[in-house]
């Protein structure tokens, strides 16, 4: 019987050794990774192409800075991301530096495109401003594509409209224990985004937004787990709606926010919104998270913590029919938009913690000494 079994043993792996003999090269052994040396800007752009063609792994040097003298196209750093692209560092630097030549953003991902980054900070990127409603992602513009970012920081970049540090538009966006900090933007200084958003970690900190949506404005449906809001700024030279995060129709779309242990602090409106302004119909719910220490300037009841009054807003990326649209208030009979805390607390907001009264079920009004709009350090 053992010898009944070694026998069919041995026929099972000459059998499985004569497959494998006939298997292509390619599928016998993974592609190695293409490594780029330090600031070789020229091996990158070949490498992100050759990616493009096939598919890749890129792997940077650790501890180095590539520096973008010029755009690749009319907008971007790098080649558009058409293919499956894979970006890899160890503490590494993609940047448009002070002396490069011109606006351009860094990333650009096509609807066919697929791009993975992995430990790497992307900054300095200024999305060009004109047109002026496609300034779109200073550091990151993904066009119905997909997008991952693991432990990467976004910061220091720059739009004219949209999207400060990453525009996601109508695309998939999933950032695990990323951040994106110290960006400015017309609208959604850190981020904005109609499509699907997914974090785990990271934050969303000390941005700055002209208009609306200090941290995040978001009309797609995004969830942020254990991703702080915090330190974010809008209304810099007057007016603002939504410190940390706002909610509104971005070219149409809008979708659910979904907060699940995440903390909302510290974020400052010089009108409405301190820490988040609902400003489209789909749901914010919270969930495990706490809406604290937010300032809203604009008097009492104007939302330290949460403002929801039933107006709509939008904004449009495109000429027509915009560029930017705003609803007038709905009428009294119509319902506000669905807030719901559930194991969630809204307290120690200036000068209310939510408005107008009863917007916010299970949200009271308490009022709190006066915040300032101060600078904050280390914004270059």
């Amino acid at each position: 019987m053992t010898d009944t079994f070694r026998r069919a043993a041995l026929t099972a792996a000459t059998g499985l050794g004569l497959c494998l003999a006939l298997l292509p090269a390619g599928q016998a052994q993974a592609q190695a990774p293409t490594r780029v040396p330090c600031n070789d800007i020229a091996a990158l752009k070949t490498a992100i192409d050759n990616a493009n063609a096939r598919g890749g792994s890129i792997v940077l040097a650790p501890h180095c800075i590539y520096s973008l003298p010029q755009a690749d196209n009319e907008d971007d750093g790098l080649p558009e991301i058409t293919g499956k692209v894979r970006i890899s560092g160890n503490r590494t630097t993609i940047q448009r530096p002070l002396s490069a030549s011109g606006a351009f953003r860094i990333f650009h991902v096509r609807q066919t495109g697929h791009l993975t980054l992995n430990s790497l900070t992307v900054r300095g990127g200024e999305a060009p401003a004109s047109p002026f409603y496609d300034s779109n992602g200073g550091a990151l513009y993904n066009e119905r594509g997909t997008v991952a970012l693991n432990d990467v920081t976004v910061r220091n970049n720059t739009s004219h409209w949209l999207g400060g540090g990453v525009w996601n538009s109508l695309g998939t966006l999933t950032m695990k224990n990323s951040t994106v900090r110290d960006n400015s933007s017309f609208v959604g200084g850190g981020a904005a985004t109609n499509g699907t958003m997914r974090t785990d970690g990271g934050a969303i900190r000390d941005n700055t937004a002209d208009a609306w949506g200090g941290g995040l404005a978001n009309g797609g449906d995004s969830r942020l787990n254990h991703t702080p809001v915090d330190g974010n700024q809008v209304g810099t030279s007057g007016g603002g709606l939504g410190g940390g995060i706002m909610t509104l129709l971005i070219d149409n779309e809008i979708g659910p926010l979904r907060l699940n242990s995440t903390k909302v602090r510290d974020n400052i409106s010089q009108t409405l919104g301190g820490g988040i302004f609902i400003g489209e119909t789909d749901p914010t719910t919270l969930y495990r998270s706490t809406v604290t220490r937010n300032a809203a300037n604009g008097g009492p009841g104007s939302g330290g913590g949460i403002h929801n009054d039933g107006r709509r807003f939008g904004i449009y990326t495109r000429p027509i029919p915009g560029p930017e649209r705003t609803i007038t208030k709905a009428p009294a009979k119509q319902a506000l938009p669905k807030v719901n805390l559930n194991q969630s607390r809204v307290y120690k907001n200036t000068p209310d913690d939510c408005a107008p009264p009863n917007s916010v079920p299970r949200c009271e009004a308490v009022g709190s000494a006066p915040a300032k709009n101060t600078a904050k350090p280390g914004r270059s």
